[in-house]
């Protein structure tokens, strides 16, 4: 039973991009065994493979983040190694920007929403007992992005977010509805509605829980990784462009490396174990690449908010 004397982290969508990048980096660190969480388990496979990570130092288990089903398997097949969970990154995403009308996930929920957002709440909350074993300094991360943020120059690109008063929640979040606030389907403001929510979900982690279990709740922005499979539904031209505009005109490039050599840190180091915060290195950083606490937007620093989206996503997947 030696090897579970190791720290275990489980990173969702860790199949490409920042995700997989960030198991890399926590692989290569010996006190850590990776668990890749991934809707494709062939193709975890591989690019863990490629990427030379040690056959020991990850385990790869199936998880469909946007069916609440799979998360409830996902959680008692992971319990069922044996193995001590001492932190938690909430990575996958989807962005799909140019679709015209909602996909749905398997509980009927509009899909981005549903994977960004419903099925990472399910998660984290199944997981709490979890991290609260752990005989490490537990974490709980969950990705954000400069886009949720109309204070930044990356957010003021239209549509903003906006969760409204939650009116889609509310009605259930069911055909014909598509979007948190209840009014028309924006595939792009969907995505950032559902960011926003990250953010709001984490400050209330770490209202109802940081202290009762001394878990530490944080997001991150670890910078704009304009090359990652999020942009693979984007056209073509824009994909090609995207990172050129970042590199050489706001230079706020960061490579996937980089990025989830950023999330191994957040993870693991000593620096982070802060809670409630929400970390950035910024969008134009300098070569040194310090981190700092960035502020979140208005909506996402709303408390009230943050309260009832809670309530009415635990009644989405079935906690209330």
């Amino acid at each position: 039973m030696e090897q579970h004397r190791q720290l275990t982290v489980v990173i969702t969508g860790a199949s490409s991009g920042v995700g997989l990048q960030a198991a890399k980096a926590l692989s290569q660190r010996k006190e850590w065994h990776v668990v890749m969480a991934c809707r494709d388990l062939e193709k975890t496979k591989n690019a863990a493979q490629s990427l030379g990570m040690a056959p020991d130092s990850y385990s790869i288990i199936h998880l469909d983040v946007a069916s609440l089903d799979s998360v409830r398997e996902f959680v008692q097949k992971f319990r069922a190694t044996g193995r001590s969970l001492d932190a938690l990154v909430c990575n996958a995403a989807i962005y799909m920007p140019l679709i015209k009308e909602p996909l749905r996930s398997p509980e009927g929920f509009e899909l981005t929403v549903a994977t960004n957002h419903l099925g990472h709440f399910l998660l984290c909350n199944l997981f709490l007992e979890d991290l609260k074993k752990s005989s490490a300094k537990p974490r709980l991360i969950i990705l954000g992005t400069v886009t949720h943020n109309p204070k930044e120059l990356g957010g003021k690109i239209p549509p903003r977010p906006d969760l409204g008063e939650l009116k889609g929640f509310a009605e259930g979040f069911q055909a014909p509805i598509t979007m948190i606030d209840g009014k028309k389907f924006e595939p792009v403001k969907a995505y950032k509605d559902s960011k926003v929510c990250n953010v709001l979900t984490m400050r209330e982690l770490h209202r109802r829980y940081h202290e009762s279990t001394g878990i530490t709740f944080s997001s991150l922005y670890p910078g704009c990784v304009a090359t990652t499979a999020l942009f693979r539904n984007h056209y073509p031209l824009f994909q090609k462009l995207f990172p050129l505009f970042q590199k050489y005109i706001t230079g706020g490039f960061v490579s996937e490396e980089l990025a989830g050599e950023r999330v191994a840190e957040v993870v693991a180091d000593p620096a982070y174990s802060e809670s409630g915060m929400y970390w950035s290195w910024g969008n134009r950083q300098k070569k040194e690449g310090k981190s700092f606490v960035q502020e979140v937007s208005s909506e996402a620093s709303d408390d009230d908010k943050a309260e009832r989206l809670w309530e009415l996503s635990a009644k989405l997947v079935g906690l209330a």
